[in-house]
């Protein structure tokens, strides 16, 4: 299986094992936390020194994602971007890489933490919102790049619960939070995590909500 269909707020989604999120009803593909330029942002701060070639991945990955999906509609959610100055500091070619992408389909780019001046601050769509940061349910969102563990290995997931689907982080070189850490599970106590990898895999999640 190598993707996961469920229902979310009244909607049929489809979670990918890539990351990506397809939602049916509005052909459209969405994706969050593409961090592009990360090795860029931490060599200019001081931070460990990475090999220069996450944004070429993530944008191959998007790439191979769009071609396979086809969709009408592309909605990125936030942290586009590592910061605002690391995407003035893309590369020429990855800079036209990115733009040839987004051509591909009608684009939607919500601003993150990291990349404020990146897009818009939410989207509804059909009453779902679209937005960087999980608010006011129901609403689709990233920001927190959550992992759940199976097999004694972390794996990024999607986290979907009564009011909020949070998506994992899609770019290269990005950490995450475990799905059982206090925002999370304040966030969704309860619904199912989709393990992503080579295949979707979907766990329950139950818990208690912290106090």
């Amino acid at each position: 299986m190598t993707s996961h269909a469920f229902r979310f707020a009244g909607h049929d989604f489809i979670a990918r094992a890539s990351g990506a999120l397809y939602w049916p009803a509005q052909d459209m593909l969405i994706l969050a936390d593409l961090h592009l330029g990360k090795s860029e942002r931490m060599a200019r701060r001081g931070g460990a020194l990475l090999p220069p070639f996450e944004t070429r991945e993530t944008l191959n990955r998007l790439g191979a994602e769009l071609a396979q999906t086809q969709p009408a509609r592309l909605a990125l959610l936030g942290d586009i971007h590592d910061d605002d100055a690391a995407a003035e500091a893309l590369p020429e070619i990855e800079r036209a890489m990115f733009g040839g992408l987004m051509a591909r389909a009608e684009t939607l780019l919500v601003a993150g933490n990291h990349d404020v001046a990146g897009g818009l601050e939410e989207r509804v769509i059909d009453g779902l919102a679209l937005r960087h940061i999980a608010g006011q349910g129901p609403d689709i969102s990233g920001h927190y790049h959550p992992k759940a563990r199976v097999a004694g290995r972390a794996r990024p997931c999607f986290l979907i619960g009564r009011d909020h689907l949070i998506l994992p982080a899609f770019g290269h070189y990005t950490g995450g939070l475990a799905h059982d850490s206090a925002p999370l599970r304040r966030l969704v106590p309860q619904g199912i995590a989709v393990l992503t990898g080579r295949r979707a895999l979907p766990v329950p999640v139950r818990h208690a909500a912290p106090g």
